[in-house]
């Protein structure tokens, strides 16, 4: 199962993965993978084989056919791609404008029409509105907004912005379950621009044939849940503080007595756990790492001119923004641990590599031409003169190595690797600093004892030379 990082599609996801083990299927729920385009890769590369989806997010968004009205035409559209489109679930989680309600009072602001009476307004929305097709640039175009102030920001960035005043419009789904404790005017869509976004679950065409029985239960979910239930079991989550799975067993186990709601871990446990996770990213990124980088920082040594080429191609892997290169590395190695050591693996290069290289490099010649003078072999020198004299350049280089692989590893928790990011990507979503402290505090922790770590090794090694 997948679900998109946000409250409503990991409780649809959670409801979707406990109704399929209630069936004796073995089931993983691969959570808050990212926007729609990670969770529509991850299906149509096998990663996932279900999420839940909205109609009007695929016609829109996906598919990029705003001409697809109805759920036959939409099936017809994903059939040829392998895929399935469940009967709808029962309730629509649509887009929507939304303005603090004394602001809009004040202003006397009720419809998406009335906007255009107010140039200054500073509107907040996050970066997918931005780029889909229903989003801003369509709703601009529309209405004839006159609005320049616009700021892209996260979605629940934007709440605080609206709360704070900072800004004045925002965009909304129509169950978050913030509307009602926030104070939040919805403005009433006018010209109709926004399409029917009825919740259903999409999945492989051969999903049928595989698990047979684990897709009749999970279809059980068809025609059951009403707008009233989503935003209550959303508030349950982001009001209450319930993880996702305690939430969705809650409303199962009412319905179907088989099902046993998950025991929620305590925050040991859920901290053991995520340390696990985390040193097991670290721990292979770095080892591969350091195999591969002192080599080259050795070779970047001794041969200059392929040292240049060394030296500038793990300086151009260090260039690319660490969010974008898990998310290239999807498509290729999928979901999960893979692609996030692989990134941490390509990060911990540069600082291995110019730590080797500045070491040997650094030494007086007078040493070598001493080395020479005894005799040594190219290969003996280089083991017990040169790379001893060069340990406290690598050591640096691996300890500047391992903080950035502790650090980084938390973006793991953006495409399902788990670990330290989890938590605070949660957090994150909520607006919660519990679930950020959470994940923050033990990485934190973990970069300083593994600091220290690397220093009581290169000294232990340092006596030794």
């Amino acid at each position: 199962m997948g679900s998109k990082a946000f409250t409503e599609s990991i409780v649809l996801g959670e409801m979707a993965a406990q109704l399929a083990r209630d069936a004796g299927a073995v089931v993983t729920h691969d959570a808050a993978l990212g926007g729609t385009s990670n969770a529509w890769k991850a299906l149509l590369s096998e990663e996932i084989d279900l999420y839940p989806e909205y109609t009007g997010t695929l016609a829109q968004d996906i598919l990029k056919r705003p001409d697809l009205k109805t759920l036959p035409e939409l099936r017809a559209a994903v059939a040829p791609l392998g895929l399935k489109i469940s009967e709808p679930l029962g309730f629509a989680n649509g887009y929507a404008l939304g303005m603090r309600e004394d602001r809009a009072e004040e202003l006397k602001i009720r419809t998406l029409s009335d906007l255009r009476k107010h140039p200054g307004l500073r509107l907040g929305f996050n970066f997918e509105f931005f780029q889909r097709d229903d989003g801003w640039d369509g709703l601009k175009r529309a209405y004839r907004l006159p609005q320049t102030s616009v700021t892209k920001l996260e979605h629940e960035a934007a709440y605080s912005g609206l709360k704070s005043g900072a800004l004045d419009v925002i965009e909304l789904y129509t169950t978050d379950a913030k509307l009602s404790r926030a104070s939040i005017r919805q403005l009433e869509d006018d010209r109709g621009f926004f399409p029917d976004y009825s919740a259903v679950l999409i999945y492989r065409a051969d999903l049928a044939d595989r698990a047979p029985a684990a897709l009749d239960a999970i279809r059980q979910l068809e025609g059951t849940l009403d707008e009233e239930t989503m935003i209550a079991l959303n508030a349950r989550v982001d009001a209450e503080g319930l993880s996702e799975a305690v939430a969705a067993g809650e409303l199962l186990a009412e319905r179907y007595p088989s099902i046993r709601i998950p025991a929620a871990p305590s925050r040991f446990e859920r901290i053991a756990a995520r340390t696990w996770e985390h040193l097991g990213l670290v721990v292979t990124a770095l080892g591969f790492g350091l195999l591969v980088a002192i080599p080259l920082g050795i070779l970047a040594a001794k041969r200059p001119k392929a040292g240049s080429w060394v030296l500038g191609g793990a300086g151009l892997l260090q260039t690319v923004p660490s969010l974008a290169l898990f998310v290239f590395l999807i498509p290729v190695l999928g979901l999960g641990f893979a692609p996030a050591a692989v990134a941490l693996f390509l990060y911990s290069l540069l600082p291995v590599v110019r730590g080797t290289h500045a070491g040997l490099t650094g030494i007086p010649e007078s040493i070598r031409e001493s080395a020479r003078a005894l005799g040594l072999p190219p290969a003996v020198r280089l083991w017990r003169v040169e790379l001893p004299l060069a340990l406290g350049s690598i050591f640096a280089g691996i300890k500047t190595a391992a903080v950035i692989c502790v650090g980084t590893a938390t973006l793991g928790g953006f495409i399902a690797a788990g670990g330290y990011g989890e938590p605070i990507f949660t957090g994150l979503r909520r607006d919660d600093i519990g679930p950020v402290l959470e994940g923050a505090i033990p990485a934190a922790v973990m970069a300083l004892l593994v600091q220290f770590g690397f220093d009581r090794l290169e000294r232990q090694l340092s006596r030794r030379r």
